[in-house]
């Protein structure tokens, strides 16, 4: 037996094509996706400079030209003002040194260069300004007995988001990205599954011929074939997690030992996926291939691989998918380890991984137990 496990071991890792898709792809594709996203939600938001126009002598253009003078003296420093002529503003607005020219009037309007960052701030609190002084008009109107208490909670007015994070842990917009990378690598498993299948039916390959005619017991021989390709495969992802974490400084969450097992069920989906692709009737080699990664990467476009919010959009209109599909599964999986702590979710994910798994398995075993050739 420990012969077959050691030549069954050295064939797969000189099998190069599946070597690459299985351990060198995903390393390639996490280090693209590293520099890419490195530095999104690293930057700070500066002083934005200002100009403002007091184009009248009014209580409400006096009103609205404190209120940025509040925001300026405010801890954040979220704004610096010039009061500047109209024709002062436009002109240090087309030179680029300040970011949008504020005109202080009963209704205040703002005049940007450019769209950005900055200019969509400057947006937001002309907006949020505007309505807080409809609000006092509505009630100054209507209800003048509660002015000042109206007036007293939008001066207690800080931020209507709060980023907060879940049981202590950080959440990163691009944590999704590298989650369903990873259930994309154990799905690519399926390549050294394939690889398997194909060199245990004398009708595709010359070696499983040779195998054949041996006196082994076919048992010992499928036996030893998935042992390895497991293990390879789950090396594989031990590889990719080490890389992430300890090379590329990618946080993963605390739970080592829950990411661990996750893996390991990936690795056991995508070998067997591949076993039973590869065991499907005597189709040629290369259209097996074709649908085996057409698959894959149907499953990974659907996990958001490729855009985060598709698997929140098939999450609201066809859950069922979500269900069944092994890389929503295992990146939901991964999502509970790295940022909310949800056990019954999360075994959830693994019992039905496992039973796609099995699936797989048996479906291959029982297409290829009966197999009988004329000759060899």
């Amino acid at each position: 037996m420990l012969h077959l496990i050691k030549y069954r071991f050295i064939c797969t890792i000189r099998d190069r094509v599946s070597m690459f898709w299985s351990m060198v792809f995903p390393l390639m594709l996490v280090t693209v996706f590293f520099f890419a996203f490195s530095n999104i939600g690293k930057g700070n938001l500066d002083t934005i400079p200002v100009a403002v126009v007091n184009e009248e002598n009014s209580e409400e253009a006096d009103m609205f030209c404190d209120f940025l003078k509040e925001l300026e003296k405010d801890d954040s420093k979220m704004v610096k003002i010039e009061e500047l002529s109209e024709e002062k503003a436009v002109k240090k607005l087309k030179e680029n040194e300040v970011f949008g020219v504020f005109y202080a009037k009963e209704t205040p309007t703002l005049t940007v260069a450019s769209q950005g960052i900055e200019e969509s701030v400057l947006q937001s609190l002309l907006d949020s300004y505007n309505r807080n002084a409809e609000t006092m008009r509505t009630v100054a109107k209507e209800h003048p007995q509660g002015i000042s208490s109206a007036a007293q909670a939008l001066s207690d007015y800080k931020e209507i988001v709060t980023e907060t994070a879940i049981d202590g842990k950080s959440v990163s917009g691009v944590m999704q990205y590298y989650l369903a990378l990873i259930a994309m690598a154990c799905l690519y498993g399926c390549f050294l599954g394939f690889t398997t299948a194909i060199e245990l039916q004398a009708n595709l390959s010359s070696l499983a011929i040779r195998r054949s005619i041996t006196p082994t017991h076919r048992l010992k021989l499928v036996f030893a074939d998935l042992l390895v390709t497991f293990v390879v495969h789950f090396i594989n992802l031990m590889i990719l997690l080490v890389y992430m974490q300890f090379v590329l400084k990618i946080d993963l969450g605390g739970n080592t030992g829950g990411t661990i097992l996750v893996c390991a069920i990936g690795a056991l989906i995508g070998v067997a996926m591949g076993i039973f692709v590869g065991s499907c009737g005597t189709k040629r080699e290369g259209l097996k291939i074709g649908i085996m990664l057409a698959v894959s990467m149907i499953c990974c476009f659907l996990a958001g691989l490729m855009q985060a919010q598709v698997k929140n959009i098939v999450e609201q209109y066809c859950p069922v998918i979500n269900r069944i599909n092994p890389a929503a599964l295992i990146t939901d999986a991964l999502y509970c380890m790295s940022v909310y702590n949800n056990p019954q979710r999360y075994a959830r994910d693994l019992i039905i991984l496992a039973v796609l798994a099995v699936a797989c398995g048996l479906g291959a075993f029982l297409m290829v137990r009966r197999e009988r050739y004329d000759s060899i």
